[in-house]
């Protein structure tokens, strides 16, 4: 599967590259990103040029991830959307997009564009979408994507303020 393109109108989704790893570091030091999508402190760019390469990496069949990209600028790093826990047909997805990017609705056209690939390419029934409840914005994603609210998962995920926050779980079939 490594070299899948994605495209849709003003998106790209493209394999992670070795050149995207400033990119990446720039976009993990942005409040936002650190906080909901944590990746550890200290981060530098040897590490993340290991995060991207692992990213770039899907020998083991349990994840898909895919750099979100301009598609009138393909080397600039716009964000990010991914597959998760891929097993018996399921799966979660998440996305994070950089400061420039939000607001247009370039994560939720990412999601939107990995989701119906996963179903129809992959094979996959179910995918489950959980954020923050304290994270409306993921939340407005997940609606515009597609995905059902199905409830609320008490103090679920330790994100990256150190706490356990409860989450949304939302999810999509491929019979939606």
């Amino acid at each position: 599967m490594p070299g899948v393109e994605l495209t849709g109108p003003g998106l790209l989704l493209r394999p992670w590259q070795d050149a995207d790893a400033q990119g990446a570091l720039d976009a993990f030091r942005d409040p936002a990103i650190a906080q909901w999508n944590p990746q550890g402190d200290g981060l530098d760019l040897t590490a993340a040029r290991r995060w991207v390469r692992r990213r770039a990496d899907w020998s083991n069949g349990a994840h898909v991830s895919l750099a979100v990209a301009d598609p009138a600028a393909p080397g600039t790093l716009l964000g990010s959307v991914s597959l998760h826990r891929i097993h018996d047909g399921d799966a979660s997805i998440g996305y994070w997009t950089v400061p420039a990017a939000r607001g247009r609705g370039l994560a939720s056209a990412a999601v939107t564009r990995l989701t119906t690939w996963a179903f129809t390419e992959l094979g996959l029934y179910r995918i489950e979408l959980c954020h923050a409840v304290a994270n409306p914005a993921s939340c407005r994603v997940a609606e515009r994507a597609g995905y059902l609210a199905e409830g609320t998962l008490r103090q679920s995920h330790r994100y990256g303020d150190g706490r356990r926050h409860d989450e949304h779980l939302h999810a999509r079939l491929a019979t939606d």
